[in-house]
């Protein structure tokens, strides 16, 4: 949940305080295919695709478009006595959009070494796709690089992204004692049957190396009815399928990977998940 206060300006842009989401979120997410559901991002959201965490004593600065090119800037105020960068939190992102085009990029490195592996972003423990998960504190930083693009043309829309990730520990897990590194790739088509209705496919693929190697394969797909302009009928679905080894929950050892649709819920104790949802959307 989001909680900021701020000031806002058509031409010098908008400046707010408080506890948000990072510049990538804002830029770079939207014209990924996570916008069509959980089901299309991130095994484990180890790139924070799914905007899993938000940032607390945050400031962040939104500039105007120029001529279809916006930028955004964070730094989150961590720090204790002897240590003034501790727990700190840095974003930045630009996009530009020339008519159907669209293209972004985006930066974040956040530290979570404060007591207990706190810090000003959330910690980020979804299930066993990334390091550390369950009742473990994740003591270390996360670096994450993302690019995206988007093609709009008639009823069409196309994405594909990139993106590294970095988990850094500060402490000693046992297997988990260097840095593990996370290639995600992922591409997806939409297509707009008719004003009411859209239909998309997209797919995921993400290999983590350093002290585990792993390797997650997905797929996902989705039917959406508009019942009105706030009002979304949906049915989702995904599979995934992973190879290679991963960490167990206190990052001790080395387990055999597990399946994992996005960050939708834990992961399987099988190699393969298939995750359903039918529900109703309805934006207030």
């Amino acid at each position: 949940m989001q909680a900021f206060v701020g000031l806002s300006s058509d031409a010098l842009g908008t400046l707010t305080l408080g506890r948000q989401y990072d510049p990538t979120v804002d830029l770079v997410q939207p014209i990924t295919a996570d916008g069509y559901g959980a089901a299309f991002s991130t095994p484990g959201d180890a790139d924070n695709n799914d905007n899993t965490f938000w940032v607390n004593n945050s400031v962040k600065y939104a500039s105007p478009s120029y001529a279809g090119f916006q930028y955004e800037l964070l730094y989150a105020l961590g720090g204790v006595a002897g240590n003034t960068s501790a727990g700190q939190t840095y974003s930045a992102s630009a996009l530009y959009v020339s008519g159907g085009f669209s293209v972004a990029a985006g930066y974040l490195f956040a530290k979570n070494n404060e007591a207990g592996g706190l810090g000003t972003s959330d910690q980020n423990q979804n299930n066993s796709a990334t390091p550390l998960f369950g009742q473990t504190a994740f003591v270390g930083s996360r670096q994450i690089v993302q690019a995206a693009a988007q093609y709009v043309i008639g009823a069409l829309t196309a994405n594909v992204r990139y993106s590294n990730a970095q988990y850094r520990p500060f402490a000693d897990f046992g297997a988990f004692d260097r840095t593990e590194n996370f290639n995600i790739a992922a591409a997806s088509l939409g297509w707009q049957v008719q004003p009411s209705v859209l239909l998309a496919v997209g797919y995921t693929f993400m290999k983590s190396s350093g002290a585990s190697s792993a390797t997650y394969n997905s797929i996902a797909g989705t039917s959406q009815y508009n019942l009105s302009k706030r009002t979304v009928l949906y049915a989702t679905g995904g599979f995934a399928h992973a190879s290679g080894t991963t960490f167990s929950s206190n990052g001790a050892t080395l387990v055999t990977a597990a399946g994992t649709v996005s960050d939708m819920t834990s992961s399987s104790s099988t190699p393969n998940q298939i995750a359903a949802m039918i529900g109703i959307l309805h934006r207030f």
